[in-house]
């Protein structure tokens, strides 16, 4: 067998081996439910990180948890905990949701809460 075979071996299962890796692959088990109580310790960790690093008015950084929930998003389950900030001149932005996982995995952020 030539280098140029051997080489084109290697590159063929080096490529077909991460093709394997698409979209649904295991990141292994899932993680245990949190309670509304963690999930709300975990949604004001990032609060307060985003008030750290500029994202948010300091305003922010004393808010204290408007509303807790789970919703059905696209067919899964989230936690949707919410901020209330009347010292936030734009009405637009009064409002921050943060979204969870149920296993307290951090998904996102916005002021529509969808």
């Amino acid at each position: 067998m030539n280098i140029q075979a051997i080489i084109l071996t290697f590159v063929l299962t080096l490529f077909s081996s991460v093709t394997l890796a698409g979209a649904g692959h295991d990141h292994g088990p899932p993680r245990e439910p949190v309670t509304q109580q963690q999930a709300e310790q975990i949604a004001s960790q990032f609060v307060s990180g985003f008030v750290s690093d500029g994202k948010i008015e300091t305003s922010w950084s004393n808010i204290k948890v408007y509303k807790s929930e789970q919703k059905n998003f696209g067919g899964n389950q989230e936690w949707v905990i919410s901020y209330n900030n009347e010292a936030v001149s734009d009405p637009n932005k009064r409002t921050i949701y943060i979204f969870l996982g149920l296993g307290g995995e951090f998904l996102g952020g916005n002021y529509t809460g969808e």
